[in-house]
């Protein structure tokens, strides 16, 4: 246990003298807390903030845009309390430590609670450490430092600009788009280039071509038979030209050309960085980089990994001396080999250690099933980092043909010694048919071989790769957009604005030609393949594309590649000390601003109208545009004397992709699918999705219910489970007042008075509330939004 301890004396507000001995140490989170408790002694209390305690006002943007864009801060409601707490504690306390995270986040934080709190520089500290333990906590302890105001300034920039680009963006969309949308300088990016690789992939015409795979067999000199597979290194055009290669092999003489041997090496990929865990969790785990982040603070402020937001690849010196004696001791000498990597990203900065255990004896960890999981992946690719490479022998042999001059080529590959593969491989993005080759058999130069069946597959070139939230972030670091601390909050905040949807989709059906040599015979076939299936891939909505080909259309300038990762270069160098944080603002915010009031004045309205055709009832146009309550079918136009009729799209469905005759068929709804306790069940789709109504409410359907064939038993199935789930969502209602509930909700149990919902103050169990307390709770509710109003 450490043990450090301060006295002071001070006067109190009524003159007497007091001894002050408490040291206040502050973080931002309770779980890390808890966690520091652990390794600090007597004369220490650690507190939590809680996060950010103060941010940016809503209103005027919560900038001075006259002063200099100072920034307007105040303290949310949901903080007032947590602040008071803090401000009672620190005036407590002899010392206070500020001991929030490492990056320009945390360092911001401390300013916030320094300026808040309004500590005494004689008596504030700050210190840093990038993981909980006790010798890292003991170090920082004696080694603090001020708050770095340049840091401090960096998170300011980004924080004020983002704000002046959102709000000033997603007004914009309202108007000339669709009203509730929201823009951003990140988000924006993140979504063109999702748009960007879905266009290139509808205009990829494929092409086909031919693959010629052979089957031979070989006897060694006991006449022991061997089976080699071998394949030609070119491509054939087209089913005409396989068609010759396989007939001018039909009745050939086949021997071994030459055999060579090349010893190579594979060496280990160097321990995580956020970008590279969220990759291979992603892989590996099939987590989501949210996910990712999520349990990785966990372990971190459990004291079981180090800080989780770092760009480098770096390991301590003692971190390199652990892992040593880690691997001699589970696997031997021979495989350790220590290694320091260097950091190759673009726009690197952060100062950290890359991510590893803190003790890298512990193989695992107790915890929950995630976070074990995700503990043995850090733990492997630290470990494997520092082990020896791979020995490999690859085999290759070329294979004569007697009545061409091409050769068919069979590769092998074996691992002589397996270093760093006996604990981990990296995985890869890429999608590939080929298989891992094996240990070729035995043979020699002039060996003849026999012919068992030869194959030419019709094969197709592929489209460009669908980003997962995977390679999304390994794109925004090659680009040097965003960095460690913003790619998860990015690609969160595009799925739930309804930008991006993440979702598998099953594929479709294709014929293939396949032509065998098998004997003296050469056979054709058509086959049928799946092909295009996607699995947890980012795909853009169709309001996502439309707010994506305007922005682009209009402010080309802030969507650019380059400008997003010039202005992450330039929040490095306030960060540094390099550049007035206030001027970077300054020469962006007036033309920018123009630029916005410019396009407000001169831009269309973007429909994203598709005209599919006539009605062949009525007549009249059928198009597809952005409505606004999302995509719609309409038929007719404005301009004409009868009304336009309007059906919104499901959400499988897309303005690029729909028929005509899908189109006509969201007008079949809604349908009555028949009765149930005397009442009419309507099918229909309203904006919240496909739904049945029943007693003039409405029930959801699941997605797999298509609305077009549901019938009456399903439907009934549908209204009875959710009556089910409703009434277990009741935890208390009042005869004083039928409007008055406790409800379970999604975030827990809350207070519903006609409309309006309360939260529960914590420390009150809902199932303890009686009227009178709902109304209480009500009522302070309300005072409090009064005055903040």
């Amino acid at each position: 246990m450490l043990s450090f301890y301060f006295t002071l004396w001070c006067f109190n507000k009524n003159g007497g003298l007091v001894e002050m001995k408490e040291n206040l140490v502050i973080v931002e989170s309770p779980a890390k807390a808890k966690t520091i408790s652990n390794f600090l002694g007597k004369g220490f209390t650690v507190k939590s903030s809680f996060g950010h305690i103060r941010d940016l006002a809503k209103d005027n943007y919560g900038i001075d845009l006259n002063n200099n864009y100072t920034p307007e801060y105040i303290v949310p409601d949901d903080k007032k309390k947590v602040v008071a707490d803090l401000k009672k504690s620190a005036e407590a306390a002899s010392v206070i430590w500020l001991a929030s995270d490492e990056d320009r986040e945390g360092e911001a934080i401390a300013w916030h609670l320094s300026e808040v709190l309004n500590l005494a520089p004689e008596k504030t500290r700050r210190i840093v450490f990038h993981e909980i333990t006790k010798t890292a906590i003991a170090e920082a302890i004696e080694n603090p430092r001020e708050i770095n105001q340049d840091v401090v300034n960096a998170q300011q920039a980004r924080r004020v600009l983002d704000r002046l680009v959102g709000f000033e963006l997603s007004p914009l969309l309202w108007k000339k788009v669709k009203p509730a949308l929201s823009a951003g300088r990140v988000q924006s990016v993140a979504v063109r280039l999702i748009v960007e690789r879905e266009n290139e992939i509808e205009k990829f015409a494929s092409t086909t071509f031919y693959r010629i795979a052979a089957k031979f067999e070989l006897s060694d000199e006991s006449g022991k038979s061997y089976s080699l597979s071998a394949e030609l290194p070119s491509r054939l055009k087209d089913k005409e030209k396989a068609m010759a290669f396989l007939t001018a092999c039909n009745g050939a003489d086949f021997k071994v050309l030459d055999v060579t041997k090349k010893p190579s090496k594979k060496s280990p990929a160097p321990p995580f960085t956020t970008s590279t865990l969220q990759q291979e969790a992603s892989r590996k785990l099939s987590f989501s980089v949210a996910q990712t982040m999520s349990v990785a603070q966990r372990l971190y402020e459990s004291g079981k990994i180090t800080y989780m937001r770092t760009d480098s690849v770096n390991l301590a010196k003692s971190a390199l001396a652990a892992a040593k004696e880690a691997i001699s001791g589970e696997f031997g000498e021979e495989y350790s080999k220590p290694r320091n990597f260097s950091t190759k990203s673009k726009g690197a900065q952060e100062a950290h250690e890359a991510i590893r255990p803190t003790y890298m004896q512990n193989r695992s960890i107790d915890g929950n099933r995630q976070e074990q999981r995700l503990y043995d992946l850090i733990w492997k690719r630290t470990i494997a980092s520092q082990m020896s490479e791979a020995q490999l022998e690859k085999t290759t042999a070329r294979i004569g043909i007697s009545t061409l001059d091409e050769h068919f080529t069979a590769s092998g590959e074996v691992i002589r010694f397996d270093g760093f593969l006996k604990v981990y491989m990296e995985s890869s993005d890429e999608e590939t048919d080929e298989r891992p080759a094996g240990l070729l058999p035995p043979m020699k130069q002039n060996d003849p071989l026999n012919l068992v069946q030869m194959d030419a597959t019709e094969r197709f070139s592929k489209a460009p790769i669908r980003y997962a939230e995977a390679s999304l972030v390994k794109k925004l670091e090659e680009l040097g957009i965003g960095r460690p601390s913003t790619f998860a909050p990015t690609i969160s905040t595009i799925q739930n604005r309804g930008y991006v949807i993440k979702e598998n989709r099953p594929g479709s059906e294709r014929s293939f030609c396949l032509c065998s040599l098998i004997g003296n015979e050469i056979k054709q076939e058509t086959r049928k393949e799946n092909f295009g299936q996607e699995k947890a891939k980012l795909f853009p909505t169709d309001i996502g594309t439309l707010v994506n080909d305007f922005l682009v259309q209009y402010f080309s300038n802030i969507l650019d590649y380059n400008f997003t990762a010039n202005i992450e270069k330039e929040f490095d160098k306030i960060a540094e000390g390099n550049m007035d944080w206030t001027s970077m603002i300054g020469k962006f915010w007036p033309d920018f601003h123009k630029q916005v009031a410019e396009t407000t004045e001169t831009s269309q309205r973007p429909k994203g109208e598709r005209i599919l055709g006539t009605d062949p009832v009525s007549g009249r146009q059928i198009s597809v545009k952005i409505g606004r309550f999302g995509p719609m079918v309409q038929i007719g136009e404005a301009s004409e004397e009868e009304k336009p009729k309007f059906a919104s799209l499901l959400k499988q469905q897309s303005i690029k992709t729909i028929s005509l005759e899908e189109a006509l068929s969201l007008f079949k709804l809604p349908r009555i699918v028949g009765e149930f306790e005397g009442e009419e069940m309507h099918i229909g789709i309203g904006k919240f999705g496909p739904y049945v109504r029943h007693a003039s409410k409405f029930y959801s359907l699941a997605k797999s219910d298509d609305p077009f064939t549901i019938e009456s038993e399903r439907s009934i199935e549908v209204i009875n489970a959710k009556r089910e789930q409703d009434k277990n969502k009741v935890v208390s209602s009042f005869k004083e007042n039928s409007a008055l509930q406790i409800l379970n909700g999604r975030w827990g149990p809350y207070i519903k008075l006609e409309k309006e919902n309360f939260r529960i103050p914590k420390g009150r169990k809902a199932e303890e509330l009686g009227y009178e307390d709902c109304l209480e709770i009500i009522e302070e509710a309300r005072k409090t939004k009064k005055n903040k109003k």
